[in-house]
């Protein structure tokens, strides 16, 4: 069993299982809107990944070991679809291909099995993080106005402050900023070495953004190396946040694929 307690939340009571794994600066609730597409008829497991949310904090970062982590939650006799965002969609390929017996099905959201030199710009936004003086903070907007200078996006700056919870007199963040620092290199890359030539048989949805980079033709090769059932899905007016900025969209392609 984990050593990892993850916080989970639940939607639905009948039906096949199925789960879903947000990305860097996320929390379960992300997935809330598509969760509730599928709960009549699923059972729903919204996952808050390790360090993040209201999940416990790990001493160290690897994907295989996040993935073994998020792997405990499930059985063979009851094996899950597996919907992965980002840095969630990289524990999903990990876990699949680590626990191939867990996953009847995987769903990777605008992520590729290759290392990426994005983790500049996350490094810029846990530095704006970290630099908060939490103590003076009085109010949540008072965060607002600190953080806007570093990040002027409303859209993004209200995404990093969800990590933000009050508790008593004070404030703290619910992510753990400094082992993400310490290892984006790792967050962004992809562990190769880790996986010993596995590949995953199960059938794979692979959705992109139209107007993101983080699924191209020049990955394909890399994903239909580890996952030789793959579809690839690329959805309009969308970019990284494919989920939710075309969320009709994602849940009609969601819903073809598992079901």
């Amino acid at each position: 069993m984990s050593a990892t307690e993850l916080n989970v939340t639940r939607l639905g009571e009948h039906g096949p299982l199925i789960a879903f794994c947000h990305g860097l600066f996320g929390q379960g609730k992300n997935w809330t809107q598509i969760a509730k597409a599928f709960a009549a008829d699923h059972r729903v497991l919204l996952i808050d990944m390790p360090n993040h949310g209201r999940s416990s904090w790990t001493g160290a970062f690897s994907y295989a070991d996040l993935a073994d982590d998020v792997a405990a939650l499930f059985r063979a006799d009851d094996p899950v679809t597996l919907v992965g965002h980002s840095m969630g969609g990289k524990i999903a390929m990990a876990l699949a291909l680590r626990h191939p017996e867990l996953v009847s099905r995987l769903v990777v959201v605008d992520v590729s099995p290759v290392a990426y030199e994005s983790g500049r710009e996350f490094l810029g936004y846990i530095d704006s993080m970290r630099a908060l003086d939490l103590g003076s903070l009085e109010r949540r907007d008072q965060a607002d106005d600190a953080l806007r200078g570093a990040v002027p996006n409303t859209t993004v700056r209200s995404f990093l402050l969800q990590n933000l919870r009050r508790e008593g007199d004070g404030w703290h963040w619910t992510i753990n900023l400094d082992l993400l620092s310490k290892h984006m290199p790792e967050l962004a890359g992809w562990p190769v070495e880790d996986f010993g030539g596995a590949s995953y048989a199960g059938p794979v949805l692979w959705v992109g953004g139209a107007n993101s980079s983080y699924v191209a033709d020049d990955y394909a090769p890399a994903m239909e190396a580890l996952f030789p059932r793959v579809r690839r899905v690329t959805i309009k007016g969308a970019g990284h946040w494919v989920h939710s900025e075309q969320p009709a969209v994602f849940i009609e392609v969601l819903t073809r694929f598992v079901r």
